[in-house]
């Protein structure tokens, strides 16, 4: 699924998107806001793929409040202006709706989206680099690539179709659109475990095991999950004492 965010300061408009949202088979909707402001306290806590977004709005103007997103997701404008076709091109919009647009057009718009993530996708795929000295992993995040040495990684979180992979050397987890699954089947198994349909940890960072759960060195408690857990206690048993 594609997690869009709608957003309009005309609630008749913002209606329209959310019904056009919900026939499109591939489209969640991730919240819908009146205002740029509500839609970037949003942005902070969710994970977005795409926004429809109006340009014409007061206080923050739909052009402005991308300009001022350091990684934005990708944009559908919509708008009752031809004149501002240019400028949202400039910012690397998917797409441009002039109001009032149809359902055909919607999804036109839509499965362009969905063509470019899928693109991205394609492109973010992790690419292993094999040294003498040290393992290490490329994540493709933010339109940028990202070497990660796996003793620094703490632990990954799954967020849909996205992954959190926190590293000891990043202030903030990278976002990748990737999966879990993959991730995994390219990860050392001898290294990393996948505890829960929504972590992989590094089994050397393993701090303690509880019911249910388990600790990391640095004080993360990651669930574990009823699927994972005979292979958390194969590997344990090999290795307790007492």
């Amino acid at each position: 699924m594609i997690r869009v965010l709608a957003i309009d300061d005309e609630p008749l408009a913002l209606k329209q998107l959310e019904s056009y949202i919900s026939k499109v088979p591939y489209l969640e909707l991730a919240g819908s806001c009146l205002s740029a402001i509500e839609a970037r306290a949003l942005l902070e806590d969710s994970v977005v793929d795409a926004m429809f977004l109006d340009i014409n709005m007061p206080d923050l103007s739909g052009m402005d409040f991308v300009r001022s997103l350091d990684n934005p997701p990708l944009v559908v404008f919509t708008t009752a202006y031809s004149e501002y076709a240019i400028d949202g091109f400039k910012v690397e919009a998917v797409d441009y709706l002039l109001k009032p647009f149809s359902l055909a057009d919607f999804m036109a718009a839509a499965e362009r989206v969905k063509n470019r993530l899928e693109l991205l996708k394609d492109k973010s795929a992790p690419v292993f680099e094999h040294a003498p000295s040290e393992d290490a992993i490329f994540f493709r995040t933010d339109y940028k690539t990202v070497r990660v040495r796996l003793d620094d990684i703490r632990y990954v979180e799954s967020m849909s179709e996205y992954i959190k992979v926190y590293v000891n050397t990043q202030p903030a987890p990278l976002i990748v659109l990737l999966s879990l699954k993959y991730l995994m089947e390219k990860l050392p198994s001898d290294r990393f475990m996948r505890v829960h349909r929504s972590y992989i940890i590094p089994l050397r960072r393993i701090r303690e095991v509880g019911k249910g759960e388990l600790v990391l060195d640095g004080g993360d408690k990651i669930p574990v999950g009823d699927l994972y857990r005979q292979d958390l206690k194969d590997y344990l048993a090999g290795r307790s004492v007492g």
